[in-house]
């Protein structure tokens, strides 16, 4: 096991009728700007919830309302309530919402205090490390998939150049975050197949690399992977259950808090390709990664058969004469799930003119100086390009 820290100081506060509890998390010394997405918090009675706890503490011009943040949250959208903050003197964020939500209100408070073109948080991919330089953050969760209230990583998307970029770092993490299973009831299908996926994709970058010493964490992911293909298909057809929707969140929540990560190889090579996608065609973020995922495992079968066979044995119980045989069953597995979870895992099912699409995520690598990626630090540009061509 490689040497880590371990820091999450989030206060992640679970379970039902939780939202009340805003009346002690919010600090009440400062104004709060509330962030939220296209109104679906509107519908699900979380908005009437939030405003109701908060009501109890402030006063109407102390709370300041931002909406209109995208699923793939837009740089250009994100720097309006950076100014919002500025002018108002705003020393609070509460997001209210799902991952992109969450995400860029990661930006936003990364960018209030920065000093300079605030687009360079995301070309560089910086780190913000001083809490004193970032406006703190508290997220009501509405839609489980990304991990996003319970991290310090964000992705936002710059529209005017179509990338989707990232930024982090440990002065990102919520103070709190307020996570009711019961929300998920009103989500569409969609987005519910969607979170499903997404939760076992991450998990499937910090497994399936090589095999090392890490005992614990394999369990743990395999632990998570195994309860997602138990209620994954059954919380899309009946998000009101309970035993299903707190396992689903909690779920999302483990695969990307950081623990199964620590002391372990992870790849996110998938991920890096996938967000083009998104850039380029609108795909879900999810959907992205199906189309990647299972290619990426053929084209790098060779250096990933060891922990796909073991992925294969401990996750599907699948039985074979040989590592090759079992790592291949296991891509096929993966496949036929996300299949039952709604995805189309051709790029061709979720766009048009897709012919040079390995050409022009080539050219943007090889511009931000990409050119090795994975756990190995193999996968070339010309694997990539192989990728996703196979992927078409």
């Amino acid at each position: 096991m490689t040497n880590f820290e371990l820091y999450n100081p989030v206060n992640y506060v679970f379970g039902k009728g939780q939202i009340t509890k805003l009346t002690d998390l919010v600090p009440s010394n400062t104004k709060i700007l509330i962030a939220y997405g296209g109104g679906s918090i509107f519908k699900n009675g979380v908005y009437d919830q939030v405003k109701t706890a908060l009501n109890s503490q402030f006063h109407a011009n102390e709370v300041i309302e931002f909406g209109g943040i995208e699923p793939n949250p837009r740089f250009e959208t994100l720097m309006k309530a950076v100014e919002i903050i500025r002018s108002e003197k705003i020393g609070f964020i509460l997001a209210v919402g799902g991952g992109s939500v969450i995400d860029g209100v990661k930006f936003i408070s990364a960018a209030v205090h920065f000093e300079g073109d605030a687009s360079e948080i995301l070309k560089k991919r910086l780190l913000f490390k001083d809490v004193s330089k970032v406006i703190p953050f508290g997220t009501v969760l509405t839609l489980p998939a990304t991990g996003s209230e319970m991290n310090s990583g964000a992705v936002v998307t710059i529209e005017a150049t179509q990338e989707k970029l990232t930024l982090g770092g440990s002065a990102l993490f919520p103070v709190f975050s307020i996570v009711d299973p019961t929300v998920i009831t009103s989500l569409p299908k969609k987005q519910l197949q969607n979170g499903v996926v997404d939760a076992f994709t991450h998990v499937l970058e910090q497994y399936i690399t090589y095999p090392h010493d890490a005992i614990l964490q394999d369990r743990i992911s395999e632990g998570i992977l195994q309860t997602l293909i138990e209620i994954g298909p059954d919380v899309v057809e009946n998000p009101g259950d309970y035993k299903l929707a707190s396992n689903f969140v909690w779920c999302a929540t483990m695969a990307l808090n950081g623990l199964i990560q620590k002391g372990v190889p992870s790849d996110w090579a998938t991920h890096m390709i996938g967000h083009e996608l998104t850039a380029l065609y609108e795909i879900d973020h999810a959907r992205t990664l199906a189309i990647i995922g299972p290619n990426l495992y053929r084209v790098m079968f060779e250096t990933k058969k060891e922990k796909l066979a073991q992925y294969g044995q401990r996750v599907w119980n699948i039985q074979g004469n040989s590592t090759e045989e079992i790592a291949e069953k296991a891509i096929e597995k993966t496949v036929e799930f996300f299949h039952k979870m709604g995805m189309k895992t051709k790029l061709s099912e979720n766009a048009e003119n897709i012919e040079k699409t390995a050409d022009f995520i080539i050219a943007r690598f090889e511009e931000r100086g990409w050119k090795a990626l994975g756990e190995k630090q193999n996968i070339t540009l010309e694997k990539v390009k192989t990728i996703v061509e196979m992927s078409y």
